[in-house]
């Protein structure tokens, strides 16, 4: 979808009333040097500007067009834009997709539109504040700039107040996406892309409604160093007590989406805050190779807020090698303690030489960030001349060295819209806000991190059969498919009685499990269908005589008693991603630890070593204070075997719960000790009765 026309425009033209007229006055004042063509067929002016009486007056067909009209009247004049080659139209109208019964009135709408791009509908539209393009029904809070960042949303409202911001973000592209009914946000980055004036990308977004567009968009945006950043919001946790299995309640669309975005090389923050902050790094400096942070300040309140801000997360402050530590210290009074966060005191305040000195050498030691604290005197009552020789002298020190520096305002109102441009002009990033610089911090790294790794491979799309409806197998059934892939499980019988209990244990030798066998058995501890370590005869008679009280087949098997660590190995099917992979802490406590990772299939094996590596439990698999290490070489190829065939063309597999998958000391394997499995084709019957 070629969206040049409608992001660059040269003409304009504008339906409507009120609205259109805002669109009008907007245009000029932002100094648009195009034609602006309102339509209108009872006024002769908008705005100071020519009316035209209906589509067919006009001088030519335009780039654009605002229509701010009602949903009937936008299809209408979609349609007829369509048929004089109009470059693209914002449908501001709302009750389309948004109300059941303005649907099909969307579905007109995309059907009217054909091949011209259209925004919305119930959206605002778009600025373009690198040209001075606007098709915005209301006021905003921008400027016309020569490069920033592009900021892409559903939400209107969100956009607006985005503009708002005076933190010095210089911002180069606004787009109100709406419903998304045929120009979605992977369209829209495939449109910045090409501009080399914009320096990075903002998304809010509340759902994926193309991962395979947006998939190429970001690969695009990766190949021309374009980072980006989103909020994702709108997610919804489903509850476990409706979820078929652990891997449905634990693999919440939250979770893929963090995978999902991960997999496009898009930094993740959860605030409107933590967005703007990480949009102003990237816009200066781009994605840093790390989150080592250098941290200077002259008060050691706000070095100890800096320490304690940084616990539980992904930054680091290093502490200094000697050399380090020797020409920090040379530039110090003696009565300062040399650390890092560095508190450097007052001493100096008010000399720029001497201030120089210790900025340099601490910008000397090679962080991926080195951050200067210092909140800024409000405007109105207070002198600033006491603080120009830091200003100064940071400058100097940043530009010298060449080091990715940061100004930090602990609060964003203790640091002047202009102030911050100006450093921005200087490449020194502003920042405001101690917690929320540090989530800028960890998502420029991120991104840097994976733009490190090796693109990933391209995602399958969804299967659509899996919509359509599933058949769950029992648990000898999914272990026999366990086995033909390959897959150790334990050696086990199919019985039916007492005395074949009996046999079945005699054969196996104790200690042995028991397990009533039946597909309405997703839980079975919570269901109290199995007994762990039967250790003699008896013990077995009285739990299969129990069991079989309630169940007519129960599975007698062997106890792995050596396994180093519990695994839960869960495969889903997500509606809009496809297929993926939980890997987390398994056993009677999955709900309860909650330690898991979503991995995106295909993946290759080191982006499984990474989610593994990821894990709470990850030191137990290694090997803790004496205990065995764990065979991860046996549990990857596992996990590829079982993602070679999940993609694989004769997979059946809807949804699969390995749990627990015990992983034996190293060299002697993986067993799945019980399995979950759902499938979108019928199974057959007929399963042999021993494994």
């Amino acid at each position: 979808m070629d969206l040049e026309r409608l992001f660059r425009p040269k003409t304009v033209a504008v339906f409507g009333g009120r609205e259109a007229a805002e669109v009008v006055r907007q245009c000029i004042r932002l100094g648009f040097p195009g034609e602006i063509w309102p339509v209108h067929p009872r006024h002769n002016k908008v705005a100071g500007r020519r009316c035209y009486r209906d589509i067919s007056e006009l001088p030519g067909a335009p780039d654009v067009s605002f229509i701010g009209v009602n949903r009937w009247q936008t299809i209408e004049i979609v349609a007829e834009l369509r048929r004089i080659d109009g470059g693209g139209a914002v449908c501001y109208a709302s009750g389309f997709s948004e109300s059941e019964d303005g649907k099909q009135l969307q579905a007109e709408l995309v059907q009217a539109a054909g091949n011209m791009p259209i925004l919305g509908p119930n959206c605002y539209g778009l600025i373009n504040y690198l040209d001075g393009a606007l098709l915005w029904p209301d006021q905003h809070g921008g400027q016309r700039v020569k490069r920033g960042v592009a900021l892409f949303t559903q939400s209107s409202n969100i956009l607006l107040n985005l503009t708002m911001q005076t933190r010095g973000l210089p911002i180069a592209y606004v787009l109100a996406l709406g419903n998304q009914a045929q120009t979605d946000v992977a369209h829209a980055i495939e449109a910045v892309v090409a501009d080399d004036r914009v320096t990075a990308v903002g998304l809010h977004v509340e759902g994926f409604s193309d991962v395979q567009t947006l998939e190429r968009a970001s690969r695009l945006a990766r190949d021309r160093h374009l980072p980006m950043v989103a909020i994702k919001a709108g997610s919804s946790v489903r509850g476990a007590g409706l979820a078929l299995s652990h891997t449905a309640s634990l693999a919440g669309s939250d979770q893929v989406a963090d995978a999902l975005l991960d997999r496009l090389g898009i930094a993740r923050v959860r605030s409107l805050d933590s967005l703007i902050e990480t949009l102003k790094l990237l816009h200066v400096h781009g994605p840093l190779s790390g989150s080592r942070i250098g941290s200077m300040s002259c008060s050691g309140g706000e070095a100890m807020l800096m320490a304690d801000a940084a616990e539980g997360r992904d930054v680091s402050f290093p502490e200094f090698s000697s050399d380090q530590y020797q020409q920090v210290r040379e530039t110090l009074s003696e009565l300062v303690t040399v650390s890092n966060p560095l508190d450097y005191h007052t001493f100096n305040w008010n000399d720029e030489e001497k201030l120089y000195k210790t900025y340099r050498a601490m910008l000397s030691c090679g962080f991926d960030l080195s951050l200067l604290l210092l909140d800024f005197p409000r405007q109105d009552n207070c002198q600033w001349d006491t603080w120009h020789p830091a200003m100064n002298a940071i400058e100097r020190a940043a530009q010298d060295t060449g080091q990715h520096t940061a100004i930090l305002a602990s609060l964003p109102e203790n640091l002047p819209e202009s102030t911050a441009s100006d450093f921005i002009n200087c490449g020194i990033a502003p920042l405001c806000g101690i917690e929320q610089a540090l989530d800028a911090v960890e998502a420029a790294a991120k991104i840097g991190y994976l733009w490190r790794q090796a693109p990933p491979l391209m995602l399958p799309g969804v299967i659509t059969e899996i919509r359509q409806g599933s058949f769950i197998v029992d648990e000898w059934e999914g272990k026999a498919w366990l086995s033909e892939l390959g897959l150790a499980v334990p050696r086990g019988r199919l019985v039916r009685s007492i005395e074949e209990s009996v046999e079945a244990a005699g054969d196996i030798g104790f200690p042995v499990c028991v397990k009533a066998c039946d597909v309405s058995l997703t839980h079975k501890s919570d269901q109290l269908a199995v007994t762990l370590n039967v250790s003699n005869e008896q013990h077995l008679r009285d739990s299969a005589e129990r069991l079989l009280a309630h169940y007519d087949r129960l599975i007698v098997e062997e106890m792995i008693t050596d396994a180093v660590v519990e695994l839960i190995i869960g495969v889903e099917h997500d509606p809009q991603v496809g297929p993926c992979m939980m890997l987390g802490t398994g056993g009677i406590l999955v709900e309860l630890l909650q330690d898991v990772q979503i991995v995106l299939l295909p993946a290759r094996r080191s982006e499984f070593e990474s989610a593994l590596a990821k894990l709470r439990m990850m030191p137990l698999l290694k090997g803790f204070r004496g205990t065995s290490q764990g065979d991860t070489v046996a549990l990857l190829d596992c996990l590829e075997t079982l993602s070679s065939h999940i993609l694989s063309a004769t997979s059946s597999v809807s949804e699969l719960d390995i749990n627990p998958m015990l992983v034996r000391p190293l060299g002697k394997g993986v067993v799945a000790a019980d399995v979950l499995l759902s499938q979108f084709h019928k199974p057959l019957s007929g399963r042999r009765d021993s494994v």
